[in-house]
C-alpha cells in the first residue's frame, strides 16, 4: 500500500510527542495503513548479525557511580580493538532494542567498540511492549539520566576496550541525549553526534561544552527542525565547533531501517559516513 507523508507525519505524533495514541492512530489511518507503519519493523533483517565473523557483541552490565549500573551491549572488533575509538550508542525512546544492537555491531564491523547502553536500566530494563518503553522513557528522571550517561561515558574512556576519550552517538531520543549529554559531560566527551534530536535543554549552558558536534537533521521533520537554529546560534556564539547537516526529503528516524516507511538509504548511508569520519579523527 502507498504509505502518504500524512501518515507519517500523524506516525510520528504516536511515535514522539505523546499527542496520539495508538488506538487513535488506528483510528485516523484504518487499521491496515496503521499497522503497516506499527509493525513493518518486526521483520527487518540485521545489518550486521551477533555471529558475524568480524565483531565479538554480547550484553554487559557495567557499574555508575553511587551504586546504580547500566545494562547494555557491548560490540567490538574482533581484532584491533585495543586502539579502535570508543562510542556510547543512544537508543530511541523505545529503549534497547534489536535495531540498536544491530547498530552497535555496524559500528564494530566498521572498526569502533560501541556499548549501547539500556537508559530504562533503573526501571527495570527496555520491555518487549514498545508503547510501554515510551512510557517508561517518558517517565524517567531526567538529571538522573543524564548523570548515568556521563558515568557510562566515564566507564567507556576509562574501562572499556579501544583508546581514547569516549564520543556519543543518538537517535531520536538518544540525538536530545546527546545533546544533553555535551553540556553535562566536560572533557569525558570527545564527540557527540545526534541524529534529529532535541537540542540541549539550557542552551545557557552551551558554552560548557568540550566536544565537537555532528548534527544531523531530516528535511521533513518539522518538529525538530524548529528547534535547531536556537541552539545552533549558541553553539556558534560560544565558538563550540559543530556540523549540522539537513538531508532533504528525508523523514525524522531516516536512519532506521526497521522503518520502511520512513527509512531513506540514500540519507543513512551519507549521515553513517560522516558519522564514522567524525568518530574516527
Amino acid at each position: 500500500m502507498h504509505i502518504t507523508q500524512q501518515m507519517i507525519d500523524l506516525y510520528d505524533q504516536y511515535t514522539h510527542t505523546g499527542s496520539l495514541s495508538r488506538r487513535e492512530l488506528i483510528a485516523r489511518l484504518g487499521g491496515v495503513a496503521a499497522l503497516a507503519l506499527i509493525e513493518a519493523r518486526a521483520t527487518a533483517v540485521p545489518k550486521v548479525a551477533a555471529t558475524d565473523a568480524r565483531i565479538t557483541a554480547a550484553p554487559r552490565t557495567i557499574p555508575l557511580p553511587g551504586g546504580r549500573s547500566m545494562k547494555g551491549y557491548l560490540a567490538q572488533p574482533r581484532t584491533g580493538a585495543a586502539e579502535a575509538p570508543r562510542v556510547l550508542v543512544i537508543h530511541e525512546n523505545r529503549g534497547l532494542n534489536e535495531h540498536t544492537m544491530d547498530v552497535a555491531r555496524r559500528f564494530a564491523a566498521a572498526g569502533v567498540v560501541a556499548f549501547a547502553a539500556d537508559f530504562l536500566t533503573p526501571a527495570g530494563g527496555t520491555p518487549t511492549d514498545e508503547d510501554k518503553a515510551r512510557d517508561m522513557i517518558g517517565a524517567l528522571d531526567r538529571p538522573a539520566t543524564i548523570a548515568d550517561g556521563v558515568g557510562t561515558l566515564k566507564w567507556l574512556g576509562s574501562e572499556a576496550p579501544g583508546r581514547g576519550v569516549a564520543c556519543a552517538v543518538g537517535f531520536c531520543w538518544g540525538g536530545g541525549m546527546v545533546n544533553d549529554l555535551a553540556v553535562n559531560a566536560g572533557d569525558a566527551l570527545r564527540v557527540g553526534v545526534a541524529y534529529y534530536g532535541a537540542p540541549a535543554a539550557d542552551l545557557a549552558a552551551v558554552p560548557a561544552i568540550k566536544a565537537r558536534l555532528v548534527l544531523h537533521y531530516a528535511g521533513l521533520d518539522t518538529r525538530i527542525n524548529a528547534m535547531a537554529p536556537p541552539y545552533q546560534d549558541a553553539l556558534t556564539a560560544a565558538e563550540v565547533p559543530f556540523a549540522a547537516y539537513v538531508y532533504e526529503g528525508a523523514n525524522h528516524a531516516f536512519n532506521n531501517d526497521t522503518s520502511e516507511a520512513r527509512y531513506n538509504e540514500a540519507a543513512a548511508n551519507l549521515a553513517w559516513s560522516r558519522t564514522l569520519a567524525a568518530l574516527k579523527i
